[in-house]
């Protein structure tokens, strides 16, 4: 993209974010090396969030490079807050009883854990199944919603709308993730 000069093509942006998803996820999956999956799981650590969104973050949320993005975002979040993710959890796992099970968080659900989840998540999606990875992030952030739902009904005022627009935010990206999965299975994910 820094070859090109002016303002970029979009569909050369379109086509670059694609091919690159593409890439790295056959990357991942044509190994069995450790260190490649855990490379790729630090994607964002070793490159920065910033060069990643730069690729993916405008791609529609139910295509693969979409699908990544949000997964690396629900990574970096729960690295930068796994108190904050740990207790969004702890609070919604008690309603959202099956997608609790689907996620798989270890109990009890610490910051610790959260953070193994986000890891264990990015694994999958190179030495697993996609599809299962996907669902168990859309799993997670449902939790999660529903635990910052829960925890809006206690507050007042702007923390209680800021909760709620988090929680239906999530809930959104929980749906998106979960298309992304039927896509992969469907062999449509592109």
């Amino acid at each position: 993209m820094d070859s090109l000069d002016g303002a970029p093509d979009p569909a050369q942006l379109a086509e670059a974010a694609h091919a690159t998803a593409a890439a790295i996820v056959e990357a991942g999956r044509s190994t069995d090396d450790p260190k490649v999956t855990a490379r790729l799981v630090r994607l964002v650590d070793d490159h920065g969030l910033d060069t990643i969104a730069d690729l993916w973050s405008g791609r529609p949320a139910r295509s693969l490079p979409g699908a990544l993005w949000r997964l690396y975002v629900v990574r970096e979040w729960v690295r930068r807050d796994p108190v904050g993710a740990s207790v969004d959890y702890q609070a919604g796992q008690q309603v959202a009883q099956v997608p609790h099970v689907v996620a798989g968080v270890a109990q009890p659900p610490g910051p610790d854990e959260v953070r193994a989840l986000a890891d264990a998540v990015l694994t999958g999606v190179y030495s697993g199944e996609l599809d299962v990875a996907l669902e168990r992030a859309g799993a997670f952030c449902r939790v999660v919603s529903a635990g910052r739902a829960l925890r809006a009904d206690d507050e007042a005022g702007p923390d209680a709308a800021t909760l709620t627009r988090r929680a239906a935010s999530l809930q959104q990206t929980a749906e998106d993730l979960e298309a992304a999965a039927r896509a992969w299975r469907a062999r449509d994910l592109t």
